[in-house]
């Protein structure tokens, strides 16, 4: 029997060995390629598209008036006889025993708010109070964007930082009257010209005529403010509803965004926080928390789901019908007051629903928190304020806040004690994913601006400082 040579078969095994090879080395390139270009898509900025929009009167114009014009807040006679009137006809009815605010506003408090609003509070006093800073309008899509602008006295060698803050529900402009000194006055290195709108609808912005403006649309029409005004880069600053606003901003226009500061963030809640809540209060150094977080979290039900549940009934109403109950507190004005105040007790702090006074003067004046309620009532905004909710709501605000819109931008996080839910920096990370600085203040709630001025200016300046150097 004749013998095969080795030599063509062992050349048939080195032939398949080098296709081996190649395969192997094809497969691998090509598998880190798909790596990198995964790695890229990750890292590339990823923004929402800045769209366009129309929510004036009628129909759109060939062109608008883009002219800033100054503006005033007034009062008259009139305004006032009708809101006492109006105070002196209302009708209580009596709290339940030891009913503190668990009810909601307790009514024997309620009758002394509403008696020093007929009796000691001065509306054109506080009149003069708004117009202590320059406000100006503007029309931008067809309705007229109120808005307060302030500029520091520079020094010589000292860099002005463009800063827009952005108020929420049910608050105004106004809530940022006192931080606003503590801004816009020298800090050596840096001072801040500050730009404080009110969204559309709220306060003296005119409201949208026509359905869909939500939170996209605001933070377009804020972002053609500024460009209006002049700022190619600017600051932003945020709570609540301005949170959302001004991420959003920061998503259409990451390049024009030097950074955000937020001192509220919505975090979509996934594997990640679902893992949080199961380790996190036995082994929260597996989970990305420390005992800051754990403290604030846990027990979650207690802390977070439940305090969400008994303070999200007014989401509910606005978020499907807001012009139904639009309708009473459009016009009563204790009903009102009521109804705004309510949160300024809970949302500063959930214990304070166990209070008689709901706590309110313990971290506001009567004549702050009434200012607020007239800047609703004299210009009938509160309708159009709570509509807000529908728009946002209506279509799927998972998506607004959803972490696979990443956003790039330095982004400072104030986390204060007060606030309805607490959002650790792990969660935050699968958002904001520039967290320059993460600072548990101290006390403070909801209304951070308007409660705490000095926490929040503190944090805002240090903020900037390190991305600016």
């Amino acid at each position: 029997m004749k013998s095969v040579p080795f030599g063509p078969l062992r050349d048939s095994f080195l032939s398949l060995d080098v296709f081996h090879k190649q395969i192997v080395i094809g497969t691998a390139v090509a598998a880190g390629v798909a790596l990198l270009y995964i790695r890229h898509r990750r890292c590339k900025v990823q923004t929402i598209p800045i769209g366009e929009g129309w929510w004036g009167a009628g129909k759109r114009p060939q062109s608008e008036d883009d002219n800033i014009y100054p503006f005033e807040v007034q009062t008259s006679e009139d305004e006032i006889k009708d809101l006492h009137e109006r105070l002196d006809k209302t009708r209580y009815t009596d709290p339940l025993e030891d009913e503190a605010f668990q009810y909601g506003f307790n009514s024997t408090y309620l009758k002394r708010v509403t008696s020093y609003w007929r009796h000691e509070f001065d509306w054109k006093k506080q009149v003069a109070v708004l117009n202590k800073y320059p406000h100006f309008k503007t029309k931008i899509e067809g309705i007229d964007v109120h808005f307060i602008h302030v500029r520091p006295v520079q020094r010589k060698n000292q860099k002005v930082i463009p800063l827009m803050l952005v108020h929420g529900w049910p608050g105004s402009f106004f809530e940022f009257y006192k931080i606003l000194p503590l801004l816009t006055e020298s800090h050596d290195d840096l001072a801040f010209e500050v730009v404080c709108p009110s969204i559309p609808g709220y306060g003296y912005s005119e409201a949208p005529h026509r359905q869909g403006f939500d939170s996209l649309a605001a933070a377009r029409i804020f972002l053609k403010l500024m460009e209006r005004l002049g700022f190619p880069k600017f600051y932003l600053q945020g709570g609540d509803w301005g949170s959302l606003i001004t991420t959003n901003m920061a998503q259409m226009k990451p390049l024009c965004v030097k950074g955000l500061h937020l001192n509220m963030f919505m975090i979509r809640r996934g594997f990640k926080v679902l893992m949080s809540l199961l380790i996190g209060p036995y082994l929260p150094f597996l989970v990305g928390l420390n005992r800051e977080d754990v403290r604030r979290l846990f027990p979650f039900f207690e802390k977070c789901v439940w305090t969400i549940m008994r303070e999200s009934g007014y989401l509910h109403i606005q978020a499907t019908k807001p012009d139904t109950v639009g309708c009473g507190v459009n016009n009563s004005p204790v009903g009102l007051a009521a109804y705004i105040l309510e949160k300024f007790s809970t949302w500063t702090n959930v214990e304070n629903i166990d209070l008689g006074d709901g706590g309110l003067e313990r971290k506001f004046s009567l004549d702050d928190l009434l200012t607020n309620v007239m800047i609703y009532w004299t210009t009938g905004s509160m309708v159009s304020s709570m509509r807000f909710y529908k728009e946002n709501l209506k279509g799927n605000l998972d998506k607004r806040i959803d972490s696979r819109r990443r956003v790039s931008v330095p982004t400072g996080l104030a986390a204060f004690p007060g606030e309805l839910i607490h959002s650790p920096k792990s969660w935050a990370q699968t958002k904001y994913h520039n967290i320059v600085s993460y600072t548990f203040m101290p006390r403070g709630g909801h209304f951070a601006a308007f409660e705490e001025p000095q926490l929040l200016a503190s944090d805002v300046i240090q903020f900037v400082r390190e991305v600016e150097h």
